[in-house]
């Protein structure tokens, strides 16, 4: 099954943070070794994870805003992406 950018980089913290199972893994991994833009996207997301790890002293969040953060990050890459292709 072929990935859309959209899914992988909605997706790509699921990755960074080992909560997707590994077929999951697997079919982004597939996808970003082909796809230089969501490799690209993905590099910046594990910069932004790091600085956030080092600057947050490892506080864990509340597991429902990140089920928010989650929700909202889908909805605007998803958005843009519609945005993007009908202009």
């Amino acid at each position: 099954m072929e990935l859309d950018c959209t899914a992988v980089i909605a997706d790509v913290w699921l990755m960074l943070d080992g909560e997707c199972d590994e077929s999951t893994r697997a079919r982004l991994q597939h996808h970003m070794d082909t796809c230089s833009p969501c490799i690209e996207a993905y590099g910046i997301e594990e910069k932004i994870k790091g600085l956030l790890s080092r600057k947050c002293g490892g506080d864990r969040a509340p597991d429902s805003l990140r089920d928010r953060l989650t929700l909202e990050i889908r909805k605007s890459v998803t958005v843009t992406r519609i945005e993007t292709t009908e202009a």
